[in-house]
């Protein structure tokens, strides 16, 4: 058991937190900074690309883009974030977490500059190239999620693990934050510089050439962060725990250790060799002993994250509705193009200042006092009831003098999704498994659940189409509607609830203890979900 524990990691768990750990959250979570950003710039400036490469002459309203380019540009870097995820989560446990943690972030810098560029001016290969560099843009995105989470949840201390790792991801909202914030700088720069008529006053004038600029500018200002932190993560020692139990250096993993945390560890060769001799502990990933012992986990993990980002991610069907409901984006004819973008711009910072980043802060104070299954229970179960508040009184929230309660419970619903799952699903998968796998299946529970991302952002967005074809919006098939969309996504939440008894709680708990690499019994039975009190 814990007696057992090399001194090395034991010298990690009971560390009191020091300046490496707050270096350590701000260069992985300056990854997440650059992924957020990354990842939501797009929905930025898609508007823009719409007027600038889809304008139809004498129409009354600008160009938009046709439904499957609108999908595959939003959708491409998903595709990219769960392939990243697969291939970098199991090149992590294959060659170390810090040999391929600067592979992922020179990927996201490369194609951050480069989907800013295009090969000719025709909308046709304009939208081809943004496409191809946003999938490997998401390629390099999906390594940083199970190689921030492995490594953090190795580097930190037992008592606030939680926390640790869950600062690293809640860097997403400022990441979300300072996209919004950049894009409203660079418009009114644009702006100022460059005043144009509304598009109903004089349709071509109010999209000037240099609006061209603006989308290019936002997306390719992306890398810088990823650059600056790159330095950074090159002079990063290796994880204590992936050079003692899956390298098997124990001489290597305590000299790091002594440097990072400023005392003498001593070098244990013969208990690592004897640890890795232990027949009983040498099952590979998907065999029949993996899944005895953790095949429940990993099923948990994937599924709740699978849920919650279907939830999370259909949060794109309302929110034009929402912004247009309270006067925050008025109708697109009555702007040009560069205040439109300032427009949504000011909209994205505002419901990420309300309602994203306190969530995810609520969660870094509270997941290693209350615990990991209960945060997420809790945010499954309040997004559930809000989810049917929406959707069986919906005719009620259209009526213009209840949109603000709409508003409301719509903020509210994803503050419960950072205050819970959004963030626990992260943490979990990086403190369960064993150090071999660690990598591997934390990117197996993200890419489960970038799949239901796809889910949530796409599926929905044709599911939500009026019943009635002659109000869908152009270029849409007939769907069921927002009511019934909001109650199959309460159903979702629900299941949520449910899917959460498998996952184990590992508050207080070393990783050695969750993963039963201490454990000298044949099979690892104790990671109860709930606590014993």
């Amino acid at each position: 058991m814990a007696g057992d524990q090399l001194k090395v990691l034991n010298a990690l768990d009971v560390a009191k937190t020091q300046w490496y750990h707050f270096t350590a959250i701000i260069i992985a979570g300056m990854g997440f900074f650059t992924d957020a950003y990354d990842l939501f710039c797009i929905s930025l400036v898609t508007k823009l690309l719409g007027r600038i490469y889809y304008h139809i002459p004498g129409s009354t309203k600008p160009g938009t883009l046709p439904p499957n380019v609108a999908a595959a540009v939003n959708g491409v870097a998903f595709c990219g974030t769960l392939a990243g995820q697969l291939f970098f989560g199991w090149l992590g446990d294959k060659l170390g977490r810090k040999k391929v943690y600067g592979m992922t972030l020179m990927v996201m810098v490369l194609c951050s500059v480069a989907s800013g560029l295009s090969f000719g001016d025709k909308p046709k290969s304009v939208m081809t190239t943004l496409c191809f560099f946003r999938f490997w843009l998401g390629f390099g995105i999906g390594g940083d999620y199970p190689l921030s989470a492995t490594i953090m949840s190795e580097y930190a201390n037992k008592k606030t693990r939680g926390a640790f790792v869950s600062a690293v991801f809640a860097m997403q909202g400022f990441g979300i934050m300072a996209g919004g914030i950049f894009a409203i700088i660079i418009s009114s720069a644009f702006e100022a510089k460059f005043p144009a008529p509304a598009y109903a006053d004089d349709a071509v004038a109010s999209t000037v050439p240099q609006a061209d600029f603006v989308w290019r500018i936002i997306l390719m200002v992306g890398a810088i962060p990823a650059a600056m932190t790159y330095y950074s993560r090159s002079k990063m020692p290796e994880t204590a725990r992936y050079t003692a139990l899956v390298a098997k250096d124990a001489k290597q993993a305590a000299s790091d250790m002594s440097r990072v945390l400023q005392v003498e560890i001593e070098a244990e060769q013969e208990k690592v060799e004897e640890i890795s001799a232990n027949k009983s502990k040498a099952f590979s990933l998907f065999s029949k002993e993996f899944m005895k012992r953790h095949g429940l986990h990993l099923l948990g993990t994937t599924s709740t994250w699978f849920l919650l980002d279907i939830a999370f991610y259909s949060q794109n069907l309302f929110q034009k509705d929402i912004f247009s409901a309270i006067g925050w984006i008025p109708p697109a004819q009555t702007m040009n193009a560069i205040q439109e973008v300032f427009k949504i711009a000011r909209a994205q910072t505002l419901i990420a200042l309300c309602s994203t980043v306190p969530g995810y802060w609520f969660t870094v104070a509270f997941i290693d006092v209350i615990g990991r299954f209960a945060i997420q229970m809790m945010g499954f179960f309040f997004m559930t009831v809000f989810m049917f508040a929406l959707a069986i009184p919906y005719n009620h929230w259209t009526h213009k003098e209840n949109r603000i309660g709409f508003v409301i419970m719509y903020s509210l619903t994803f503050f419960f999704a950072n205050f819970g799952p959004n963030a626990t699903t992260f943490v979990v998968p990086a403190e369960i498994f064993p150090a071999r796998f660690r990598s591997t299946c934390h990117g197996i529970s993200a890419a489960s659940g970038k799949l239901g991302a796809m889910v949530g952002a796409f599926g929905f967005l044709y599911l939500a189409q009026s019943p009635d074809k002659n109000k869908t919006d152009a270029g849409y098939p007939p769907g069921i509607g927002v009511r019934n969309s909001l109650l199959v996504l309460g159903v979702v939440n629900f299941l949520g609830i449910l899917f959460t008894f498998l996952v184990p709680e590992s508050k207080g708990k070393s990783l050695e203890e969750m993963s039963g690499e201490n454990d000298d019994n044949e099979s690892n039975n104790d990671s109860r979900t709930v606590p014993i009190v």
